[in-house]
């Protein structure tokens, strides 16, 4: 033995022990690589209602529109009552939901440029509908993040940004502008009404394919015309206008559909290992005189235009409840990535919600902003041209604030006779009925700081000091 050598009892055991350890790791690593590998990224679907009021569910109590479908699975996913989307209009919030940005940033800020100064269809009008079309290759959308990691990604029902390869879907209805019919869908415009086959054979294909996927359900419902099928308008005729009536047939057949695309799901074996987004675009609240829209609804900043109930749905990893914070449709391309295992980028604005829906902690957010402009939209590069409004939500507290932007039509949507700040508190009054901005000045400067940190105007005009 040499003479700096220590005996050890042990000695002859450490290569038998090393081996070990070696087996060991060699196997601990095998079984976390097929974890890894087996861990297949989750479908994502998108379910998408058109003009549609907040309350009209089911599962949101309310007493005569059914929604069986829609109330199965919100039973299954948390729940957002107090659910918003920034702009309470269906192009700008459609291009919200595919690029994660507010309207002010992505540019997209009304439905058309105003015809009031070019005509319509003239070369100029045709030059700012492509510029407007254009803003979008500014972003990466949703389906452009999720096809970086292989995912197929289909379109159907509403797309007002050109063709759904333009807006980065790899599968898709829509042709978009400059074909006909291209403003807000064309082709992609007649899924659930018609069926919904072609989801049907883009689920076959991502199954050949063993590909995860993308699902764009945006139908054009219970958007108008409202043509329900006769045995669910008679279901609803009962002591109502006819235009009640209608519109509640159009929820109950939007809903139908949403369980037709839920039992393809099923049949083919991909609801285990998907996750499911819902919300409309904007309100609607149906005006019982005549076929349209009544006063505070669709494209205002109240409540009848901007909330809507949000959930999501991943039974087994989503814990189901109904949840009290305030969220955004911002929210949803950031926790869409998340889910799929995709970078979120820093210059988003909303939340990854994934670890409080998976965790079921407390979102860690007071406010939340919204904005709001005219249909027509009179200076495709300055958004500030037809700004109307711009609003906050804190707790129990909305201010809304009114700006000078131009309208051309719609003028009757949007009054603006109330040139001050409105401060609701939406606990006491959801439907906003009382102005408590004389009563509670400290709120409203608070809030109306809030809103110019957000982002300061340049030019537009408000009132922030309630009238005494």
């Amino acid at each position: 033995m040499h003479p700096f050598t220590t005996f050890s009892p042990t000695a002859h055991l450490r290569p038998m022990t090393h081996r070990l350890r070696i087996v060991f790791s060699v196997v601990l690593f095998s079984a976390l690589f097929t974890n890894v590998v087996s861990a297949a990224p989750p479908n994502i679907v998108l379910l998408l209602s058109d003009d549609m009021a907040w309350t009209d569910y089911g599962f949101m109590g309310h007493p005569d529109i059914q929604t069986p479908n829609l109330d199965k699975l919100a039973s299954e996913s948390a729940v957002f009552p107090r659910g918003y989307v920034p702009t309470g209009l269906c192009r700008p919030s459609l291009a919200t939901l595919l690029t994660g940005h507010y309207a002010s940033t992505h540019g997209v800020t009304g439905n058309d440029p105003s015809p009031k100064y070019a005509a319509r269809d003239s070369e100029l009008f045709n030059q700012r509908r492509a510029q407007l079309i254009s803003y979008l290759d500014q972003f990466e959308t949703v389906p452009e993040a999720l096809g970086k990691l292989g995912y197929l990604s289909h379109q159907s029902g509403k797309l007002w940004e050109g063709s759904y390869q333009n807006a980065g879907f790899t599968h898709g209805m829509t042709r978009g502008f400059p074909e006909k019919g291209g403003r807000h869908g064309d082709d992609g415009l007649s899924i659930g009404r018609q069926g919904i086959e072609p989801i049907n054979e883009f689920l076959d294909l991502a199954v050949d394919q063993n590909k995860p996927f993308y699902l764009w359900y945006a139908p054009f419902m219970p958007h108008t015309p409202h043509t329900p099928p006769k045995r669910l308008l008679d279901k609803y005729r009962d002591g109502r206008p006819i235009t009640i009536a209608k519109y509640y047939a159009m929820c109950e057949w939007f809903d139908e559909t949403c369980g037709q695309l839920m039992e393809s799901l099923r049949q083919r074996g991909l609801d285990d290992n998907t996750l499911i987004v819902y919300l409309t675009d904007n309100g609607w609240i149906q005006d019982p005189e005549k076929n349209g829209y009544a006063p505070r609804s669709k494209q205002t900043p109240y409540e009848g235009g901007v909330r809507t109930p949000i959930f999501y749905w991943m039974p087994g990893k989503i814990k189901a409840g109904t949840r009290p914070e305030l969220v955004s449709s911002i929210d949803i391309y950031p926790t869409m990535l998340a889910a799929a295992g995709a970078p979120v980028p820093d210059d988003r604005p909303g939340l990854n919600l994934m670890p409080h829906l998976t965790g079921g902690d407390a979102i860690p957010r007071e406010t939340i902003f919204g904005e709001g402009f005219a249909h027509d939209i009179a200076d495709v590069e300055d958004p500030e041209a037809t700004l109307l409004y711009r609003w906050c939500i804190q707790g129990k507290w909305k201010l809304l604030l009114t700006y000078d932007g131009e309208v051309n039509r719609y003028q009757s949507t949007h009054p603006r006779t109330e040139k001050g700040p409105q401060l609701f508190d939406l606990i006491a009054d959801p439907t906003e009925e009382k102005n408590l901005a004389k009563q509670h000045p400290e709120v409203v400067a608070r809030l109306a700081e809030k809103i110019h940190q957000w982002y300061p105007v340049k030019r537009a005009k408000t009132i922030t000091t309630p009238s005494l």
